[in-house]
């Protein structure tokens, strides 16, 4: 039987609230140079592979340069009356050889650089879940694990192909823009710069429409969080919706996640229509310009006919890179999303952290002291326990009593540093536990929670969770002493049995239910660290707590 019994029953439980999707999609944006900067580490990594990638697409601008050159030649020398079989075949030759570059350069950016993606994006996922594994309660309790889940997957799906096509999508249009530039320049000045003082125009509209597309794609990526949290929480549910009958209920609940997202994504559409509209008239201007002047320029001797057909091919690849940067805009905003989304979650920072200096807690003994205690949860100013004084004497078993809400569990997860007291100090031994590292003082604790979480994976790879390098013999002494050894012999494949999620045990296609006392002793079995500890039963009203 348990210690003496304390009631804490004048404390209060605040439940956290969720952030309104209104506040988290509307948050200032950063700017595309500050993401950029924060994202150029993972690609510095890579930055060997990348060189070659960017030298590489390079090359494959060779054969779109080198063509109105050579169909120039070719116009030009037909004109004089010049061409020979000769030259043709030179011409064709050289093309053939730009055409083989092409293709080989084309083959590389395909395979090599998409994989230069796949490795940045492992890492930057690689980051977040470690990031994730720092952060503490509070950011779970106001965090949907759906949107969690958006960010750390789809999200950097995005970032793949950002990272990849980015950098060659520019580098190459630079280069395009450039050369055609000059050239042209060497063809008819006043020409080159009549179509060339449309692109400033484009670049200008362009942009405007970029950030309502951005904004667009931000909002999805939020709302499809929304969804999957929804979808999480139904099919997780799904007994208790099955037992109240509350099938419609939950219909509807994700009908009206499912429309705002419909709606949301609408508009993502119109904004891209409205962009790729815009680039559209804006060729058409283009080409519009090389007919009227190139045709009076033609007209009055100041170009020649040769010219004149670069001229227009020049202009086409011109507008072609252009098309292709618009194009890529989707692509880019998504990867740009993709990346912001990141950096939320790498921008939050733990509540409870080490403080500076402090030590590792080994060998532990003396008492357990709540010293004037209070607290209260950040998210609400309501205060939970208000000026606690108790204290556990070393080999003490006491119970905490009181009803739900009472603040039973907070009065134990402030002993294992779940969260800061905010004044007073819960002190181990004499000595307070803020001034001990987090890692030694859990290594110190063990503990049994209301919901016993039993992850999808064997009977014997549960137990090990808390001791992966014990032996077997280790493994089943602490199975009998949680008195589940005798449970898991009966099942079919004994400590190989498969636990399913929300506590199924799997063989094969069947499965077979845990009940809430088994999987109590599970978890038992999974904790081996015999220091203090304790056990919540909020079933019950009552909270254990075991001190050695």
């Amino acid at each position: 039987m348990p210690g003496p019994y304390r009631d804490i029953s004048h404390a209060k439980i605040i439940k956290t609230k969720e952030v309104p999707m209104s506040e988290a999609a509307t948050n200032p944006r950063p700017k595309n140079s500050t993401l950029i900067r924060r994202f150029l580490p993972y690609m510095a990594k890579y930055r060997g592979v990348l060189a070659f990638d960017l030298f590489c697409a390079a090359l494959t601008t060779l054969c779109d340069i080198a063509l109105p050159s050579i169909m120039r030649t070719l116009t030009n020398t037909v004109s004089a009356a010049a061409l020979t079989v000769d030259t043709v075949l030179r011409l064709a030759a050289l093309y053939f050889v730009l055409r083989i570059i092409d293709g080989a350069a084309s083959y590389f950016m395909s395979g090599i650089g998409h994989i230069m993606g796949v490795h940045i994006e492992t890492d930057m996922r690689r980051d977040a879940f470690d990031h994730l594994l720092r952060l503490d309660h509070t950011y779970y309790n106001n965090t949907k694990v759906g949107q969690i889940m958006g960010r750390i997957t789809n999200d950097l799906f995005d970032v793949t192909e950002f990272a990849h096509h980015c950098p060659e999508e520019f580098f190459i249009a630079g280069i395009k823009i450039a050369a055609s530039f000059v050239i042209l320049c060497q063809a008819n000045v006043p020409l080159t710069l009549v179509v060339f003082a449309c692109v400033p125009l484009m670049g200008v509209v362009s942009v405007k429409l970029n950030r309502k597309l951005r904004e667009r794609f931000r909002q999805q990526r939020f709302q499809i969080g929304e969804l999957n949290a929804t979808i999480e929480d139904s099919l997780l549910g799904q007994r208790v919706v099955k037992a109240f009958a509350a099938e419609d209920m939950e219909r509807e609940k994700f009908a009206q996640g499912n429309r705002d997202f419909e709606q949301i994504k609408t508009l993502s559409y119109h904004a891209m229509a409205a962009f790729n509209t815009s680039t559209r008239l804006f060729d058409g201007l283009m080409y519009f310009v090389v007919i009227l002047a190139g045709g009076l320029s033609l007209v009055y001797g100041a170009i020649s006919a040769g010219d004149l057909v670069a001229y227009v091919l020049y202009v086409s690849t011109l507008i072609a890179t252009i098309r292709r940067i618009v194009e890529f805009a989707e692509q880019f905003q998504r990867g740009m999303t993709g990346i912001e989304r990141f950096c939320e979650i790498m921008d939050v920072q733990p509540d409870v952290n080490d403080a500076p200096g402090a030590k590792e807690l080994t060998g532990v003994k003396g008492d357990v002291t709540f010293d004037h205690v209070s607290f209260h949860y950040h998210d609400n100013d309501r205060t939970v326990l208000a000026d606690i004084n108790e204290t556990v004497k070393a080999g003490d078993k006491i119970a905490l009593v009181g009803p739900s809400g009472g603040g039973k569990t907070t009065f134990c997860n402030l002993v294992a540093r779940f969260w800061d007291v905010d004044s007073g100090s819960v002190r181990i031994g004499g000595t307070d536990v803020r001034d001990y590292t987090l890692a030694s003082l859990m290594d110190q604790i063990s503990m049994v929670f209301q919901n016993v979480y039993l992850f999808h994976d064997t009977v014997r790879a549960n137990l090990l969770f808390g001791k992966p390098d014990a032996t077997e013999e280790e493994m089943i002494a602490a199975a009998k002493k949680a008195r589940c050894h005798d449970f898991i012999q009966k099942l079919p494949q004994g400590y190989d049995t498969v636990i399913g999620e929300g506590g199924e045990m799997g063989c094969g296609c069947w499965f077979f239910h845990v009940s809430f006392g088994e999987m109590w002793r599970f978890g038992f079995g999974m904790d081996w660290r015999s220091k203090r500890g304790w056990g919540d039963d909020g079933r019950m009203g009552i909270g254990r707590m075991r001190h050695f």
